[in-house]
């Protein structure tokens, strides 16, 4: 019987979509059929309006081992026989309905989705978004969106490095976590979520399965928020003891030559674990649902294939060979049941008990339909692009009190209250830690060390995503090489709105087309990620939010350099200008114009030629042993920058920087392309011959020391003043409700 309106909006599918699954079917699909082709067809597993558009990156470095979405997270060669496997997921949706475990099970999802390829996780980052922590619903999710983290991450034994938080009333509604997952593969390793050839068995092992989750990626992850729906049962539990158990397991499994391949059970469950490996092996599947532990009684086999359970993983095993595989899980005390097998024709049974509830292609169930709707840009932002910053007023307070209240500010402030809870010392393998621009990890067993960071503006998006996409890459590029590290790959996850919207589809596209420019122009290719779309609530849609994370190289770990000021008498240079501009240009989409006018407007601008000569000679400077420190000038401008450099390494400035009437612009525009490093006064030779021969220009700006930082004739305040008002503004905020 055809299906009812219900379903399909339970599923997310529309009438023209359902149409054509009768046609392709050759007749109407039953209720099971439907809920396969729901999962697999939604936005979330199908990519439906963004598939097209990925093309555009490209992943043509020696380097890439294995092509974008070919499997679960992208495999970059890093040498010594060795390779970083990586990626970065969101789990928006259902962080914003149950902080604790939207967050929880996005960290838990992102690390199956590494080791289920033989890679050890080694390293976890996150990027966040909330609305502003006036709200108490705001402060509710920050609180419990950073114990599902810490409480995950902490459990599993995986070190939480870096990432990065941003407050905005665009997110009120609807906020972001994005969690990132970086493991180490051994060459010659490497695990495919394929059902190989016809007569493999498919083994799943881990948690039994329960009602939590269903429709969780055809109806939370597909659609707009509505008031109804927000309290839907779709959110998953995770249990972190018995993940960490199943990553050792299958990590020993994974070393076996009986085992075929491994797909996690994340999005859509046993539908997109079974169906997924089935297509990249070219064959069909036999499954008998009736084999699933459960633990939940009574669950219909609609229930069991499209649960979201957590901890469980498809493990595909040579017949005759699964007992040999069994007694490996049964040794970490894990269940482990043969469910079903790889066939020859093509489809995808789903039986019960001998009794067949379900058939259709392969090959028709992962076919998604793929759109191209039309894209406008809204005629506001066009607006806002036009507005002349230079009618904007100088403040009234003064440089000081700006420079503070900005130091202050929740997206600029220290986030020593988010990241003290996380673990990010475990594994020992953690150089720097979070703080800094980014985090750097050690290889052990080589000299090497990678750098992980992850960034992006939603402001600067929103104003132009063509060139926001190009920033976020810039600037998380940007952020690997101030350690001295050379980015070499990049995962993305885009944070849209509704893309059936004209405006928020060019967002979308604009986006992807910078980001594949700048990812280009860097050789640092996007090999994984992620795409979240549909984040509005009560019709009003997030910032544009393309989320990067970069991974960097260091041949030698011990030559990174860290962004505090670590000598009095050294000398502070700017990287990138020549002089300091007051071009009110470079207030677009700042911290500054938000803060203190409650302004979003201009249009930012960057030239990606300038930013590659800037960071292959930051790099350069590192190699050579010629500076101390380097610190990227980004949000809060140069006054900020400098202010956390001498935070971090618990030194004061004194210098002067001319001006010729707008002081805010000088030390507060953000100007891309310009970070601040510190070095021996007797090194500024060989700092001028590394800049001169990557064509990058510099200033001097005065010298470390003191417990002061004085700007002359603009700023003098002591190092007290400015380490609290940055130290302890965002946990202030947080507890303030408590007392």
């Amino acid at each position: 019987m055809p299906a009812s309106k219900k379903m399909l909006d339970d599923l997310a599918l529309s009438d023209g979509e359902y149409e054509a699954i009768v046609e392709r079917l050759g007749r109407e699909p039953n209720e099971l059929e439907l809920g396969l082709f729901g999962s697999l067809w939604s936005e979330h597993c199908g990519y439906k309006h963004s598939k097209p558009l990925l093309r555009m990156f490209s992943a043509s470095s020696p380097r890439v081992l294995v092509a974008p979405g070919e499997e679960n997270a992208g495999v970059v060669d890093i040498g010594d026989s060795l390779a970083i496997v990586m990626k970065i997921e969101s789990h928006n949706h259902p962080s914003a309905i149950e902080p604790y475990q939207g967050a929880a099970t996005g960290v838990g999802g992102i690390v199956r989705d590494i080791f289920a390829m033989g890679a050890r996780p080694i390293a976890l980052l996150n990027s966040l978004r909330f609305g502003p922590l006036t709200d108490p619903s705001n402060r509710y999710l920050l609180e419990g969106v950073v114990a599902g983290i810490s409480g995950y991450g902490n459990c599993i034994g995986v070190p939480n490095v870096g990432g990065e938080i941003v407050f905005s009333r665009s997110y009120a509604g609807n906020p972001l976590v994005n969690a990132m997952c970086v493991g180490l593969l051994e060459a010659g390793s490497m695990v495919q979520a394929t059902t190989g050839s016809a007569g493999n068995l498919l083994m799943l092992v881990g948690a039994d399965t329960g009602r939590d989750g269903i429709h969780g990626a055809s109806g939370l992850a597909s659609r707009t928020f509505e008031d109804e729906r927000e309290l839907r049962p779709t959110v998953q539990v995770g249990n972190p003891f018995l993940e960490k158990v199943l990553i050792e397991a299958c990590l020993e499994a994974a070393r076996n030559e009986h085992v075929v391949g491994v797909q996690d059970l994340g999005a859509a469950g046993l539908t997109s674990a079974a169906v997924e490996a089935a297509s990249k092996g070219g064959t069909g599947i036999e499954l008998d649902v009736s084999q699933v532990p459960r633990r939940d009684i009574g669950m219909a086999p609609y229930e069991v294939m499209l649960s979201e359970s957590q901890e469980r993983m498809l493990v595909i095993v040579k017949d005759g060979r699964q007992d040999e595989i069994k007694a490996i899980f049964d040794k970490w005390d894990l269940d482990s049941t043969v469910i079903g097998r790889a066939t020859d024709d093509g489809l995808a049974r789903i039986y019960e008990n001998g009794t067949l509830h379900a058939e259709a292609p392969v090959g028709l169930l992962i076919d998604a339909p793929q759109y191209r709707p039309s894209a406008v840009q809204s005629q506001f932002v066009a607006e806002l692009q036009q507005y002349d910053l230079d009618s904007v007023p100088l403040p009234e307070e003064g440089a000081e009190a700006v420079l503070l209240r900005l130091l202050a500010s929740h997206n600029i402030a220290s986030k020593l209250w988010v990241y003290r809870q996380y673990d990010h010392q475990v594994q020992t393998n953690t150089a720097e830690g979070p703080g800094g621009d980014a985090a750097v990890l050690r290889i052990k067993g080589t000299s090497k060390g990678i750098a992980l960071a992850t960034d992006g503006n939603g402001r600067l998006c929103f104003l132009d995503p063509l060139v926001g996409g190009m920033i976020a890459v810039a600037e998380a590029c940007r952020n690997v090489a101030c350690t001295g590290a050379v980015p070499i790959a990049l995962t993305d996850c885009l944070n849209f709105g509704n893309p059936e919207r004209p405006d928020v589809y060019y967002q979308l596209e604009q986006a992807v087309i910078g980001i594949a420019k700048a990812s280009e122009a860097f050789s640092a290719p996007v090999i994984s990620g992620n795409v979240s779309l549909y984040n509005e609530s009560h019709g009003d849609a997030i910032y544009p939010t393309p989320v990067i994370g970069a991974l960097g190289l260091l041949e030698d770990v011990e030559q990174h350099v860290g962004v505090g000021f670590t000598r009095p008498g050294d000398l502070v240079v700017l990287l990138g200008a020549e002089q300091i501009a007051d071009d009110a240009a470079t207030l677009a989409g700042s911290e500054y114009l938000d803060l203190i006018h409650d302004l979003v407007a201009g249009r930012p601008n960057i030239d990606l030629d300038l930013e590659m000569s800037l960071q292959r000679a930051c790099v350069s400077l590192v190699r050579e042993g010629v500076i101390r420190s380097a610190h990227d000038c980004s949000d809060g401008g140069l006054a900020v920058a400098i202010a956390e450099c001498c935070i971090a390494g618990d030194t004061g400035f004194e210098g002067e920087i001319a001006t010729s009437g707008r002081w805010d612009v000088v030390l507060f525009g953000e100007a891309q392309s310009r970070i601040v490093v510190t070095l021996s006064p007797d090194r500024l030779s060989a700092l001028k011959e590394i800049c001169r021969a990557e064509g990058v220009p510099w200033t001097e700006l005065g010298r470390t020391g003191g417990d002061t930082l004085r700007l002359e004739g603009l700023i003098d305040l002591p190092m007290e003043k400015i380490d609290d008002a940055w130290r302890n503004a965002l946990e202030r905020a947080v507890t303030a409700s408590r007392a």
